[in-house]
């Protein structure tokens, strides 16, 4: 009985997500009356929420392999099919484009669900299962820079990158009036031109700062907003102050350089806005100790491991 019970815990996380987007997919498709968005965060909910499943319940070597498992099935979905072949641009430009247009539909939907609203509830869980850059930023050999993170000021060049491509977006629309045209060529243009630079500028990161996730911490816009409504979010990782032996595997294993025993020896959960749920904690923990939580607080201090 305790295992079973044990074992619904862990699967907790995975079935509130999976069910929220089939939530979310049926009201979209019963008030705008569109089969598709039922079928679209059906299937994100169902990827995520099985990939999650995946990572809890296999053996701990072969935990990656639920995470990869999700984010090729969604970063090949929404890249491939969405972008390439319906010819959306999932990119921020186009989110910025589509919100002047008043268009309801593609990038805006997935930005409010995924990266706006979304982040209240599962935090930056995005970026850690469903972002199509990380999907091949992770196949990389280097899991983390083991000096830690570059400092501070490194981190404000993704609010530039934001306020730039919000600059952007804003005089070609005021000052040239350009107008895209949903599934036409420039929409396309858009989208391999961002996605190039996109990919171009995490490859060059990552091989030299050693990092994978070095597109994360320091250039993607993307995080502007996520940090955001990520401070409110309802799941977050927790670990047992009690039973902590500070044996640090946590804090050497995170992608995201937080310093996860700061939260612990404080009695808080980790609070810091960089924490992408991979749950990469969770495994390496040897007390198993941490777990992930549904609580509602707010986000703190930033404890993070810098060079």
């Amino acid at each position: 009985m305790d295992q079973q019970i044990g074992k619904f815990k862990k699967l907790r996380a995975p079935l509130i997500i999976l069910l929220s987007f089939w939530v979310i997919a049926i009201f979209l498709w019963k008030t705008n009356e569109n089969i598709f968005f039922l079928f679209n965060f059906g299937y994100i909910g169902t990827a995520v929420g099985f990939g999650i499943g995946l990572y809890v319940l296999l053996p701990r070597k072969k935990k990656p392999a639920g995470r990869r498992f999700a984010q090729l099935l969604i970063g090949i979905y929404m890249l491939g099919f969405l972008g390439f072949i319906k010819i959306e641009n999932m990119q921020l430009e186009g989110f910025f484009f589509y919100l002047l247009s008043g268009y309801f539909a593609g990038s805006v939907i997935h930005y409010l669900v995924a990266k706006i609203l979304g982040p209240i509830l599962f935090g930056r869980g995005f970026c850690g299962w469903a972002c199509w850059t990380a999907m091949v930023l992770d196949f990389l050999p280097y899991k983390r820079n083991k000096t830690g993170r570059l400092s501070e000021n490194w981190e404000l060049l993704r609010y530039f990158h934001f306020g730039f491509s919000l600059v952007l977006i804003l005089a070609v629309w005021f000052l040239y009036q350009y107008r895209p045209i949903p599934m036409s060529n420039s929409e396309l243009a858009w989208l391999v031109g961002g996605n190039t630079f996109y990919f171009a500028s995490a490859f060059i990161l990552a091989f030299t700062l050693k990092d994978n996730r070095a597109f994360c911490k320091y250039l993607c816009p993307i995080t502007v907003i996520l940090k955001l409504t990520s401070r409110f979010s309802f799941l977050k990782i927790e670990g047992d102050k009690e039973k902590c032996t500070q044996c640090g595997n946590c804090v050497k294993a995170c992608p995201m350089d937080i310093n996860i025993t700061e939260y612990i020896n404080n009695g808080e959960r980790v609070l810091s806005t960089e924490c992408i749920y991979c749950l990469t904690c969770t495994t390496v923990c040897p007390e198993g100790i941490l777990n992930d939580t549904f609580k509602m607080d707010i986000g703190g201090k930033e404890h993070i491991q810098r060079r």
